[in-house]
């Protein structure tokens, strides 16, 4: 079975994205030959990265390192759920990122924003970061505005909109992650 994790990019205090992961999750339960499950960043408290060898060695020294990658790894595809802080991502989401590398390889991405501005900045640095870390990201995202999508910036009440942006979202990823899960297999298969 195809393993997506929902991603919450955020552990500020009132943050957002709980909410909205929980709402993607929500809409991907019924999707048949996936599973979807939230990891939330609050789960793994990473201090900026502390690691001495570079990530893309593999040889991880402190414990929650290797706890972050041994759940990143289990997984074919994510989803990222970012804020849009200052034009661009979270700091802890970019943290969480650089602190492991191989795990992130040959894998889809996905990305659910929001923000003033549906949190699209956010997401265009986030298309370079995957990019590095060998990740294949999906054309279709969610941006969702604090705006148009929260009554009173406090209630959450995404437009119908979303819908089929979110049905595009999980195709294009759940398509790219099971091509990418045969192309790590047949480049296992053929390292050993």
């Amino acid at each position: 079975m195809t393993s997506i994790a929902i991603i919450i990019g955020s552990t500020r205090p009132g943050r957002k994205g709980e909410e909205i992961a929980r709402w993607v999750q929500q809409a991907a339960s019924e999707r048949p030959g996936v599973s979807y499950d939230l990891v939330d960043l609050v789960d793994f408290p990473l201090p900026h990265l502390d690691e001495v060898i570079p990530p893309a060695m593999g040889q991880y020294a402190n414990e929650h390192t290797r706890n972050w990658a041994a759940k990143i790894a289990q997984y074919d595809g994510y989803i990222f759920v970012t804020p849009e802080y200052n034009h661009s991502t979270s700091g802890v989401l970019k943290n969480a990122l650089d602190y492991i590398y191989a795990e992130w390889n040959n894998k889809a991405a996905g990305f659910v924003s929001y923000g003033s501005v549906g949190g699209t900045r956010a997401v265009e640095h986030l298309r370079l970061i995957a990019a590095e870390l060998q990740m294949a990201t999906v054309r279709s995202q969610v941006a969702l505005s604090l705006f148009t999508d929260y009554e009173n910036f406090v209630d959450f009440a995404p437009g119908p909109q979303h819908d089929d942006a979110l049905s595009n979202l999980f195709a294009q990823l759940e398509g790219w992650s099971v091509a990418l899960a045969q192309h790590r297999a047949s480049t296992s298969s053929l390292a050993s």
